[in-house]
């Protein structure tokens, strides 16, 4: 059975800088701190984190979820739970990050990390850590959204 890919789900930009990058994240955040979620949420321009804030409940356990995240995302150009559904499904991450010499401590297939792309090309990434895979995702996703519909990027 052939997996359903989700990054159609995933607006392409017309533009994304510093100035989206703080938008995006601050709308994000200021959505989980309505709903008491206890996340962290990271926002990447290229290598450069440009946003960062975590909230109450989150950790730094979720900090370095969301970094291992984001890198998932930077090396296959893809989201970190499309990795996972494509790669590991019901198989061992261990071992899918082994047969692409991924050190387990800088790198994790788990939902909640998408790419920001402008024009087909990924500038960035969007990651949410805290909880469960699908729902850091689905936050992710909807902050891409949305930015995308209100700035008509």
């Amino acid at each position: 059975m052939p997996v359903e890919l989700i990054t159609e789900e995933i607006p392409d930009l017309d533009r994304f800088g510093h100035e989206e990058a703080w938008r995006l994240g601050n709308a994000l955040l200021k959505a989980c701190w309505r709903n008491a979620l206890p996340v962290v949420v990271c926002v990447h321009l290229g290598e450069q984190r440009v946003f960062h804030a975590g909230l109450p409940g989150s950790s730094a356990d979720n900090d370095r979820w969301a970094e291992r995240k984001t890198r998932i995302v930077q090396h296959f150009g893809e989201p970190s739970l499309e990795v996972w559904r494509r790669h590991v499904g019901d198989g061992d991450p261990m071992a899918f990050l082994a047969a692409f010499a991924l050190p387990p401590e800088r790198y994790f297939p788990a939902g909640g990390a998408v790419p920001i792309r402008v024009h087909g090309t990924m500038v960035g990434v969007v990651a949410v850590s805290g909880l469960e895979s699908h729902e850091d995702h689905d936050l992710a996703t909807a902050a891409l959204r949305t930015l995308a519909a209100e700035e008509g990027l």
